[in-house]
């Protein structure tokens, strides 16, 4: 079922939309059809970022959604709430199946383009895990997924559609989609063990660790250490940045204390931020972001490290800052 889902082109279908409560089936035109449309664009912004991992992409995806929109027989639509998210999600996929290849020619290590969350969390923050389903790490796993587990799951554990809406918006049978859900979370419980900590234990850790690297604190950096970091940077070519992972405390020490000790780090300031839904280090140059650290800790040590460097993927964040 996989294999013909990742072959075929994913477009919207016309078939009646699955009915959301709360929504009336009147005819809605000019001010009534942009103002369902804003409401819902906070809704669609997070599912296109979750689907993408990119929030260029996602605000992409968030106009094409809007110029359909208006192009569309609204008068005829059930539930416009559900028609936006049919559009969104099946866009979405069409926009993996060609990222793929484009990942696969990236220069070093990809990684999601980070957000800036707290108050902003794109899409529903209501529970923790809606919140953690737009968290760097569950974005990493999700990239490793075929597209419609990656919808299956996003549909299901971020926004709480029920397997007959989502088997109906991704064009497979509500069994299959229960089986695309299942083998996503099969995928995420295998990393689940690496993913979080009590957020004040995380704060602690991160904030000793960016101590301790712009101290040069040897000994601080090999307690914060976990015996198997393991640190990624993407810089996509466009900067320096190490092209494959740095695996083992011994490496990663080395590598934190080369960039702390780099003859430009004076030139640097770093400011706490809520990154992806857990607290981040932005890395400035006066007001210019020139890097963002996303740290996964188990509430003792580091266990991951990701460093975004690539201009283009820290755009939307200095706009967020701007």
């Amino acid at each position: 079922m996989a294999d013909r889902a990742r072959s075929r082109t994913w477009e919207p279908k016309e078939r009646p939309a699955p009915t959301t409560p709360g929504y009336d089936l009147r005819v809605r035109t000019g001010d009534q059809d942009l103002a369902v449309f804003e409401e819902q664009r906070p809704r669609i912004f997070g599912l296109a970022y979750r689907m993408l991992g990119s929030a260029t992409e996602a605000e992409d995806i968030t106009q094409e959604v809007f110029l359909r929109w208006f192009g569309a027989d609204r008068g005829a639509l059930v539930s416009p709430p559900a028609w936006l998210t049919r559009v969104t999600t099946n866009l979405c996929l069409n926009q993996l199946s060609a990222a793929r290849t484009r990942r696969e020619r990236y220069v070093g290590p990809w990684l999601p383009e980070p957000v800036l969350t707290g108050d902003d969390v794109p899409g529903p923050p209501e529970t923790a895990e809606r919140r953690e389903s737009v968290s760097m790490a569950v974005l990493v796993v999700l990239e490793r997924l075929t597209p419609p587990e990656r919808a299956a799951f996003v549909l299901r554990e971020a926004f709480g559609h029920p397997h007959r809406e989502i088997a109906e918006i991704i064009g497979v049978s509500e069994a299959a989609s229960r089986q695309l859900h299942r083998r996503a979370r099969a995928r995420l419980a295998e990393e689940r063990g690496r993913f979080g900590a009590d957020a004040d234990q995380h704060r602690r850790v991160v904030e000793r660790f960016l101590t301790a690297a712009t101290e040069g604190d040897v000994r601080g950096l090999e307690e914060l250490l976990a015996e198997d970091v393991v640190s990624w940077s993407d810089g996509g070519g466009r900067t320096t940045a190490a092209r494959r992972p740095v695996v083992g405390r011994e490496s990663v020490l080395r590598y934190v204390l080369g960039l702390a000790g780099h003859r430009d780090a004076a030139l640097l300031h770093t400011r706490f931020a809520e990154v992806n839904g857990q607290l981040g280090v932005l890395l400035l140059r006066g007001d210019d972001l020139v890097a963002v650290l996303s740290p996964d800790t188990d509430g003792q040590r580091i266990t991951t490290l990701r460093v975004v460097v690539n201009p283009e993927k820290l755009r939307f964040v200095a706009s967020q800052l701007a």
